[in-house]
């Protein structure tokens, strides 16, 4: 039987069991399980590693649940700006996008850009250009608005503050309850190659059209057969000049780290040297999966050909 693995996540940061209720956190756990399987469904039928990270993302971009897709967080100017990656391990393809309006999944309008742009980013009102031409779905923008995220919005829009991603709507409680709600999916498939995809919302009350780390290749996300698929989650700004996903495929290619020693290095040395809250997914070429993080909770799950099967929260 061939060797297969699909690995999510939903976001790291402050998730404390204390502030969260049964039924939120049974939702966010039946999500995180529904990308799973739909992925691994695929896999089990030879679909290849990008196919499968894609299939994950376009679970949780459709969940209001997770500051992606559909639960995106608001700008400073009151609306939704998206951004998204995709890389293939097979042959370093990539497609990313960042700024996008209307688009119901992002990760579909990067996945795009890498297949048939001849490019590897685009942003804004061309990136939204493309999305028509290609056919990718858009949405009005009724589709993406939540209240709580409108509520949290509401809370430090008249303020130069921006915001991770929270739950808490209180304004003194923000840096608390502060959560990265990035979503991410790395994977192998039956062929022996790897893939990588990140897409999010960014940050609450974001100006200056600010991009995070999910978007950037060897930032947020990264693919290569010779060493790792990695898709991050967490203070894009520190992911970003940590060149955090890169960096673990380095110590692995150059150091000859395993997986979780080169990801370990990264997240509780390298980030926390400067401040640089999150986590990250991996997973190699032998179906190695790994999940770290140096925040309270990170919403994670990996499902394998060989039986396992987790989803978890919290540390």
């Amino acid at each position: 039987m061939s060797n297969f693995t699909i690995v999510v996540h939903g976001g790291a940061g402050t998730i404390l069991k204390e502030d969260m209720t049964p039924s939120l956190e049974l939702a966010y756990s039946e999500v995180l399980q529904e990308a799973l399987d739909k992925s691994y469904i695929l896999l089990e039928k030879g679909g290849t590693a990008v196919d499968a990270v894609k299939a994950a993302l376009i679970v949780l971009e459709d969940n209001v649940l997770f500051n992606a897709g559909r639960g995106s967080v608001f700008t400073k100017k009151g609306v939704q700006e998206m951004d998204a990656a995709i890389m293939d391990g097979s042959n370093l393809a990539a497609g990313a996008v960042c700024g996008v309006r209307n688009v119901r999944n992002p990760i579909e309008l990067a996945t795009e850009v890498m297949l048939h742009s001849n490019h590897v980013f685009l942003s804004g009102k061309g990136a939204n250009d493309f999305a028509i031409k290609q056919g990718v779905k858009l949405e009005p923008d009724e589709y993406f608005f939540s209240q709580f995220r409108y509520d949290q919005w509401k809370a430090i829009r008249d303020s130069d503050n921006y915001s991770l991603d929270h739950t808490n709507h209180q304004l003194e409680e923000l840096m608390r309850d502060k959560k990265f709600g990035t979503i991410g999916a790395v994977a192998l498939d039956g062929m022996g190659n790897i893939a990588a995809a990140t897409s999010t919302g960014g940050m609450t009350n974001k100006k200056y059209g600010r991009i995070g780390d999910s978007p950037l290749i060897g930032a947020g996300t990264y693919a290569n057969n010779k060493t790792c698929a990695i898709s991050c989650t967490g203070h894009g700004e520190m992911f970003i000049r940590s060149v955090a996903s890169y960096d673990v495929s380095c110590l692995m290619e150059y150091k000859g780290c395993s997986l979780e020693e080169a990801m370990n290095i990264v997240v509780h040395d390298k980030l926390m040297a400067i401040q640089g809250e999150g986590g990250m997914i991996g997973v190699d070429a032998k179906g190695n999966a790994a999940m770290v993080f140096n925040s309270a909770g990170m919403y994670r799950g990996v499902k394998t050909s060989k039986g396992v099967n987790m989803v978890s929260i919290y540390k």
